[in-house]
């Protein structure tokens, strides 16, 4: 267990398994819960096809009083109409009996196969024992993110610590996802965690901004989840007080490393997948331009398949660049895959194509980096190739 798996102040958090899902090995309930009331904002699926849950939650937040978000893995309650939203607010009611508060306190999210009811009973006996296990530790910090699961291989977690107003502030938070990615908010489930002092108007100013800049920013295979929820909280357990101009600055930071490091996370975990991508955009008029541009490239099936196959097409993705509704030319691109040029300035150069697929070959990660000549605005994005493996895995899965 790592150590530095730190809680910030305030928070205690556990997982169990309950029954959802089969392997006793496998836990499919986690709670995070806090010591008082606690500001809760959340962003959440675009998809109009949503869950149960996205909608109770959606409709609990900005908030200034939660004190839990539980979640079951397994069963995604979506598209279970009247009797789901009824599961949903029962769960919340469920866990608001255990920590004796208000169940509108509670938000709820769910994760799994979609179109199948809850097995209540199942959650009956879970949640006691999941609130009874909370804790403030690393491995209690660890079940909760394992609580979280689907067909993630590992569990996903980050810390970040730094001193403001002379307290130390921590940013903690879990996620999960690997499968069903696709950039529109949200693209998975995450509960980011801090003991700062927050207002909902701060934090709601604060998620929305590094949602965009990390989890907006991955993809796999482009399809926009039914069940994604980012949810943040913060205790203002630390009493550090209201954050100046630099304070906010910095949580700001920490919040866009955590949420980055999870969204990475995400995509390193990509269902068969052989490689990770970075795409990096410079040089667009808006950062809007350059996001287009890294997302267009990274969501082409083409682009993905060819690094599947380690070979440096330097045609699909430029060509995926004309193809964004931006207004460019190829005299505008110029092109490195790993560091080597490839392109520029509106023609192929000379390379070394079978060095530059060894390497690709030879590596996991690949950086395609496009430089433009039409500002000063860039973007990054994170996905990774498509494969057999991914094929054959989500072709055998029920969704």
């Amino acid at each position: 267990m790592a150590e530095d798996m730190l809680l910030p102040q305030g928070f205690r958090t556990a997982g169990v398994h309950c029954g959802i899902k089969a392997d006793a090995e496998n836990f499919d309930l986690a709670l995070f819960a806090t010591d008082g009331p606690s500001t809760a904002v959340g962003v959440f699926t675009q998809n109009r096809v949503c869950g149960a849950p996205v909608k109770v939650s959606r409709e609990r937040v900005p908030r200034a009083t939660v004190r839990a978000v539980v979640i079951n893995s397994g069963n995604a309650n979506a598209c279970t109409g009247e009797l789901g939203l009824e599961d949903a607010r029962w769960m919340t009611a469920a866990v608001a009996e255990r920590l004796g508060c208000a169940a509108d306190d509670v938000l709820v999210c769910s994760t799994g196969m979609i179109g199948h009811f809850l097995p209540r009973e199942k959650l009956e006996a879970g949640i006691p024992q999941v609130a009874d296990q909370l804790a403030d530790t690393p491995e209690a910090f660890a079940n909760a993110a394992r609580g979280m699961m689907t067909t993630d291989t590992f569990q996903k977690q980050s810390v970040r610590q730094t001193e403001l107003g002379g307290k130390t502030v921590t940013v903690s938070g879990a996620a999960k996802g690997a499968a069903m990615i696709a950039p529109n908010m949200a693209t998975m489930l995450a509960v980011v965690m801090t003991d700062a002092v927050l207002s909902p108007e701060e934090a709601d100013g604060m998620l929305r901004d590094v949602v965009d800049r990390s989890f907006n920013c991955i993809n796999v295979e482009g399809h926009t989840s039914t069940s994604d929820s980012v949810i943040l909280l913060a205790s203002g357990a630390t009493e550090n007080g209201p954050l100046d101009d630099d304070g906010r600055q910095r949580l700001q930071s920490m919040l866009n490393e955590v949420t980055e490091e999870l969204a990475m996370s995400i995509i390193r975990d990509a269902e068969g997948a052989g490689h990770f991508i970075t795409v990096d955009v410079r040089g667009l008029a808006t950062r809007a331009d350059a996001h287009c541009i890294a997302r267009t490239v990274a969501d082409d099936v083409l682009v993905k398949t060819a690094i599947t196959g380690n070979d440096p097409n330097w045609g699909r993705i430029v060509s995926a660049c004309g193809r964004t509704g931006v207004e460019l030319g190829e005299e505008h691109i110029t092109l490195r895959i790993n560091g080597t040029l490839i392109y520029q300035s509106g023609a192929p150069v000379e390379y070394d194509e079978a060095a530059v697929s060894d390497f690709m070959r030879d590596n996991r990660d690949v950086h395609i980096e496009l430089d433009l000549t039409l500002g000063e605005q860039s973007a990054r994005f994170w996905t990774c190739d498509l494969t057999q493996e991914y094929v054959r895995l989500n072709s055998e899965l029920t969704t």
